[in-house]
């Protein structure tokens, strides 16, 4: 059929048209089903929404990504066809059925996946059915290479190196120190960082504070040959485009498939040539990991993914039962590590991330076993981890002379204070992370907590525990109101179980 067109300028992520629903009926379509559009020698697929009245019989009404594709302009008419559905939605059914999937087979449900051939309901019943059905370490190696192949890849040369933490620890900013010493060393380590899924802040939200954290391909080139570092946000280079299209569904749900855990960090170092990978898994209650033999049997499961990818991966069990410095918060989080290359500032956040940079040195061959953390606390205490932290500050387009002090938060603060005496015996990451995102982090990068007290302190009566910061006065009452609600930092002997 011929449809007059009607444009939206809406950029809605994925080739979406409207239908009437008349028209729809007549062609056979379905929300969710698929058209084929085609105007002059210009042809592509699009997802069908429907409507009454939105778009009136005869009409398609056509987004941004299908205006590009097509090159039409409004009131053209094109024709209008119904389209098979990709097989990939077939090979996700099997998938939530338990069966495993072939090389082949998780190749094409990838492709489709970057192509945007699958609507969010696909694509989110392809996150859920590897949360509930896992995969093999074939089928994560072949996850894993799909999302390599599927996107651009990077030559940065020999020796690279690089570190990943798998989260579920807040305020865990040690890449924004580790990048730093690891380049002060003279080694080369193009960090590409995540956006927050679950927390407050991730490491390029918290970057972003400082500096740009977007930029294309040549750029980010220019900027690790220059300085042998970068730390931007790996979606904006069109790193395993996939994963980032599959993180969009994960974010809401609140979920990270393992299998899809594994496959999205290397993918992301294999894209950019890393050769030497340390791992970062912390364990403890109200961490994304709670039980040491899950993080051992994870640990394992990514060395198997290094060697089969020709990486040399080692990983380090932390300790993810509690916060990981004083920040919660973009803003925050940023003073914690600026403070932490200055040679101040939260002494934990500091202790781990010489732990790890340690660790990193050794693995790169180009320092002995049993002298690298020695190595990073000379680095880190002769300045030369803020001069290079400077250097890609500068390179990444922010103010290299900032200080702590520069960077703003809420302009709304709360402070919580204690009810009782006692010492401080747990501080629960995932409840904390709530607080913080209630009161607006890290979309609103001045907002977040910070944290008065360690586990181990000895508090009395109206001593602070934290404090909450917003821009908003709504957002902080409903912070307030959940923090008193959750009780996050427990004061006192922990009780396990109360029988009333």
């Amino acid at each position: 059929m011929k449809s007059k067109v009607k444009l939206y300028a809406i950029d809605t992520g994925r080739p979406i048209v409207v239908l009437n629903k008349e028209d729809a009926t007549d062609l056979g379509v379905y929300v969710s089903g698929r058209v084929r559009l085609s105007h002059k020698n210009n042809t592509t697929i699009a997802i069908v929404d429907t409507t009454k009245s939105f778009v009136n019989s005869g009409e398609v009404g056509i987004f941004e990504e299908v205006r590009k594709r097509l090159d039409v302009k409004e009131g053209d008419r094109i024709k209008v066809d119904m389209a098979t559905r990709p097989k990939s939605v077939e090979l996700i059914k099997k998938k939530i059925n338990g069966i495993t999937l072939t090389d082949y087979e998780i190749r094409m449900i990838i492709q489709d996946i970057v192509d945007d051939m699958l609507s969010d309901t696909e694509l989110s019943a392809f996150v859920t059915g590897s949360y509930i059905r896992g995969f093999n370490m074939d089928e994560v190696v072949s996850l894993t290479n799909s999302m390599v192949d599927t996107g651009q890849q990077i030559d940065f040369g020999t020796d690279i190196v690089d570190k990943h933490c798998v989260g579920g620890v807040v305020g865990n900013r040690t890449t924004m120190i580790v990048v730093p010493i690891i380049a002060a060393a003279g080694l080369t380590i193009p960090k590409t960082s995540s956006r927050s899924i679950t927390s407050p802040a991730g490491t390029a939200d918290t970057m972003e504070v400082l500096a740009s954290v977007e930029f294309g391909i040549e750029d980010l080139k220019n900027i690790v040959n220059k300085i042998n570092a970068c730390i931007i946000w790996g979606g904006a280079v069109n790193l395993a485009p996939a994963d980032d299209k599959i993180i969009h569904v994960e974010r809401p749900l609140s979920i990270d498939p393992e299998g899809q855990v594994l496959a999205s960090v290397m993918a992301k170092k294999k894209s950019v040539g890393s050769d030497y990978v340390l791992i970062d898994i912390p364990v403890g209650k109200g961490s994304k990991v709670s039980k040491m033999d899950d993080a051992n049997a994870m640990a394992y499961k990514f060395i198997e993914l290094g060697k089969r990818l020709n990486m040399s991966v080692e990983c380090l069990i932390t300790d993810g039962s509690s916060p990981i410095g004083a920040g919660v918060g973009p803003a925050l989080e940023a003073r914690d590590v600026l403070q932490v290359l200055d040679n101040d500032g939260p002494v934990d956040l500091m202790n781990k991330s010489l732990d790890l940079s340690g660790i990193l040195l050794e693995l790169s061959g180009k320092i002995k076993k049993g002298e690298g953390r020695k190595i990073a606390e000379s680095i880190l205490a002769s300045g030369k981890a803020k001069e290079k932290m400077k250097e890609i500050i500068d390179a990444q387009d922010g103010d290299p002379e900032i200080t702590p002090d520069d960077i703003k938060v809420g302009c709304n603060s709360v402070q919580i204070t204690s009810g009782h005496r006692g010492r401080v015996r747990y501080i629960n990451n995932r409840l904390i992370s709530r607080i913080g995102k209630a009161a607006g982090a890290p979309r609103v990068k001045s907002a977040g907590m910070y944290l008065h007290v360690r586990v181990g302190d000895s508090v009395k009566v109206g001593d602070p525990l934290f404090t909450i910061y917003s821009e908003n006065n709504g957002k902080i009452e409903d912070a307030v109101k959940l923090a008193n609600e959750l009780n996050p930092v427990q004061v006192g002997s922990v009780i396990l179980h109360r029988i009333e």
